[in-house]
């Protein structure tokens, strides 16, 4: 089994979530966490039956992530 990165996006005008997977035009919603993942899972596969499992690999990257030391207040030019 190998992992995936889903990107969690709180929306807190309609109380719920939208889940992505980077790199992939396919998006879910929720009202939960659990329930966003599902349904992204549902659009990838959707995304899958349209443009095929290789277009989906070919666009998958592995990003890099760091932890920075910025505080907003510091940054802010007001």
């Amino acid at each position: 089994m190998s992992s995936m990165i889903v990107e969690l996006i709180r929306d807190p005008e309609q109380a719920g979530f939208t889940a992505r997977v980077p790199d992939i035009p396919a998006y879910g919603e929720g009202e939960t966490e659990d329930e966003a993942i599902a349904d992204s899972k549902e659009a990838l596969l959707g995304y899958i039956e349209t443009f095929g499992l290789d277009d989906a690999l070919a666009r998958l990257s592995r990003p890099t992530v760091r932890s920075v030391d910025w505080a907003l207040t510091e940054l802010s030019r007001a």
